[in-house]
């Protein structure tokens, strides 16, 4: 019986010491992979503005300096991944009511959509006494991430929709896109670190949205085909609000 105890609390140390090695390999990875995204438009800035210095015309310089206030909020935008990703632990969890919330998200990445010439379509039910709990702004974003990803990978008249459907215990978020589609490994390798199907793309906007639905105790799961498009399937546990369950 000790030599079996001895044998257990052996193999749980070695797969302890495995698991903060992987933990380490992880930050690593995403270390540099942060590191060269930061530098690259940070790089370009600091070169426009060291040409704003020099003898141009006023329409350059306004042109080189969009150019250099593009490239800082791309640096911007990897930080508050990084960020997002680090602290998924929801700090202030309320009653979110879904159907707001992909509203508010969709009035978000409208601009972006109208810029690509995709058309955003909404079905969305009447939730009034269905909320999920979780934190506001962080789902928020990983429904912008999902939907940027669906938006970049179609060309110009592509459609996006959305689909809210009560299906008890959980409520079903599904993003349909008609854009590149990807293959079973891409698929399987979506939410990894720093891997992504974009050029200029870091992993880390699909990475932040896998985390954050897992800290809501919701998965998400991805159906596509290559040249037909991506289904997202975001599911999230029912909570009924307080004033919903006082007036029943």
């Amino acid at each position: 019986m000790i030599i079996l105890w001895e044998a257990i609390l052996a193999n749980f140390q070695i797969l302890e010491k495995l698991a903060k090695a992987e933990k380490l390999q992880i930050v690593s990875h995403l270390a540099a992979s942060i590191s060269h995204e930061v530098r690259n438009p940070l790089t370009v800035t600091r070169g426009y503005i060291q040409m704003l210095q020099e003898e141009v015309s006023s329409q350059t310089k306004v042109k080189y300096a969009n150019i250099a206030l593009r490239e800082l909020d791309r640096a911007t935008e990897v930080i508050n991944d990084y960020l997002t990703f680090a602290a998924t632990t929801p700090e202030n969890k309320e009653h979110l009511r879904v159907s707001d919330e992909i509203q508010h998200a969709v009035n978000i990445i409208k601009p972006l959509a109208n810029m690509n010439g995709i058309d955003i379509k909404l079905s969305l039910l009447e939730d009034d006494a269905y909320y999920i709990i979780g934190e506001r702004k962080k789902f928020q974003q990983c429904l912008f991430n999902i939907l940027k990803n669906g938006i970049e990978s179609m060309q110009v008249n592509g459609e996006l929709y959305i689909h809210l459907i009560h299906h008890a215990p959980t409520l079903q978020i599904k993003i349909q896109d008609k854009g590149v589609g990807m293959t079973k490994e891409q698929i399987s390798r979506l939410g990894e670190p720093y891997f992504t199907t974009k050029e200029k793309g870091t992993g880390l906007g699909m990475m932040v949205s896998y985390s954050i639905i897992k800290s809501m105790n919701g998965t998400i799961s991805v159906s596509s085909v290559k040249g037909k498009g991506t289904c997202f399937c975001i599911k999230l546990p029912i909570h009924r609000n307080e004033s919903d369950r006082l007036k029943n």
